[in-house]
């Protein structure tokens, strides 16, 4: 197996442009019952809720200095000395040379320590796995994937994604008992309490299996997350992809499925039982083709990848598109979503048409959305993104003409920036929001 090793670079947090307002930190998360097994876990770290807030800080917006940190936190100089010292003995941070100021003083900056740990991020999709490992710093170290097939099964899937990692880190010197923290994404619903898949429609045999529990077997001592693919898509894209800096998002993955990733406030908004954000099953048309959870005229049954292709074959088989017709031929009887594209590029109507139905019936569901929720922006992902910008203005296009003008004033909807890398560097970023259990000191005060 050859991995590839990566030039380390940062694919958690952004460097913040400057210190003119302060800014909100992630939120201290709600426990959820395979975190409490966490604590017994080898080298874990356990911080007061104030220093979880400067180690929060300092992963999404870089290096501070005391005074920083003293001006975005609220926190008296006196507290936020005693947390630093406190996170440089723990090792978690670290102190860099002094940085020159304009007013001509000279103060340290304090950053995450990558030597104190590294973390995996795991992206198991319908048709492949990829693997990435990063250290506590958040610099990327290494990358992999290949072809899986989910509907293998959880066995074949997990036990391939754990050797996989495993084989990475030893070709890479990397010591695996630093391992400390693994997040998986998932492509079905997830209950993220219990870190188990909930009736999976394209994925037999994984409803409740243990994921955690059987990666753990393999690696000890890491604490392992799993989120929906989605979320942790979403995660990625907030973190370094299109939407760093923005509070409110909606994230849209187009593939196989349809499903969408919600950051509200800054965080992953799952809804109360796991599920938020599965718009590929709101119904676009009661009167429309059989989806595979049973209803008729779901979003998904009409705009997904399949349906997409399915539509352009019967458009080439009914001798309405020559194009597609010769797309067809040339695969064998077969067409996919990237001869679509391919043949609305060659300036086929038919192909063009389908396209931009398609926009259509996603804009529809996302305009909908937008009068709910109000996000600053909206990221298409997913591989259908390959049919390119005649379907991002069709949405555009549909949703402006079906939001109100105040939801849309400054709404932004846009591809991508980090595609395929998305679940990953969210995942990376997933395992890094549980690293750490919130020791109960009711001693510590929340201000001065």
């Amino acid at each position: 197996m050859q991995t590839q090793k990566v030039e380390p670079k940062n694919v958690m947090g952004t460097i913040r442009e400057g210190l003119h307002k302060k800014i909100r930190t992630i939120s201290l998360l709600d426990m959820p019952a395979w975190l409490y097994q966490a604590e017994s876990l080898p080298n874990r770290n356990f911080l007061t809720n104030s220093e979880k807030e400067l180690i929060d800080l300092i992963r999404k917006n870089g290096e501070y200095s005391k005074a920083d940190l003293t001006a975005f936190t609220g926190y008296s100089r006196t507290k936020i000395t005693s947390c630093i010292e406190s996170l440089l003995k723990k090792k978690i941070i670290i102190a860099n040379n002094a940085t020159e100021y304009s007013g001509g003083r000279r103060s340290k900056t304090f950053s995450l320590n990558g030597e104190s740990g590294l973390v995996a991020g795991v992206d198991i999709g319908a048709t492949s796995i990829d693997l990435g490992v990063a250290d506590f710093a958040g610099r990327l170290l290494v990358r992999y994937a290949e072809p899986a097939f989910v509907k293998d099964g959880p066995i074949k899937i997990l036990g391939r994604a754990c050797s996989l990692l495993e084989k990475m880190l030893h070709e890479n010197g990397l010591n695996p008992e630093k391992l400390n923290g693994i997040g998986i994404g998932v492509p079905g619903p997830v209950d993220f309490s219990a870190g188990t898949l909930v009736s999976p429609p394209i994925m037999p045999g994984w409803d409740g299996y243990p994921i955690i529990q059987t990666v753990q077997q393999w690696f000890p001592s890491a604490n392992v997350v799993v989120d929906n693919d989605v979320n942790v898509m979403a995660l990625g894209e907030i973190n370094q992809g299109a939407g760093k800096g923005v509070d409110n998002l909606i994230f849209v993955k187009i593939g196989t499925g349809i499903g969408s990733g919600i950051i509200c406030e800054g965080n992953i908004y799952r809804g109360s039982s796991g599920c938020a954000g599965d718009i590929g099953h709101i119904s676009v048309n009661k009167s429309g083709p059989l989806c595979h959870c049973g209803n008729r005229g779901c979003l998904e049954a009409l705009a997904g990848g399949p349906a997409i292709a399915e539509r352009a074959l019967m458009a080439a088989q009914a001798g309405k598109s020559p194009i597609l017709l010769k797309h067809y031929e040339m695969n064998g009887k077969t067409l996919h979503t990237e001869d679509v594209g391919d043949a609305a590029r060659e300036g086929d109507a038919q192909a063009i048409e389908v396209i931009r139905e398609s926009g259509q019936f996603i804009g529809d569901v996302l305009a909908g959305l937008v009068n709910f929720f109000n996000p600053e922006m909206i990221v298409i992902g997913g591989g259908v993104t390959n049919l390119g910008n005649l379907l991002l203005s069709s949405i555009r296009q549909t949703v402006l003409t079906r939001s109100t003008s105040l939801a849309t004033r400054d709404l932004q909807i846009v591809f991508s920036e980090i595609c395929s890398d998305a679940g990953v560097i969210g995942a990376l970023n997933l395992a890094m929001d549980y690293m750490f259990t919130l020791s109960n000191n009711s001693a510590e005060s929340n201000g001065e």
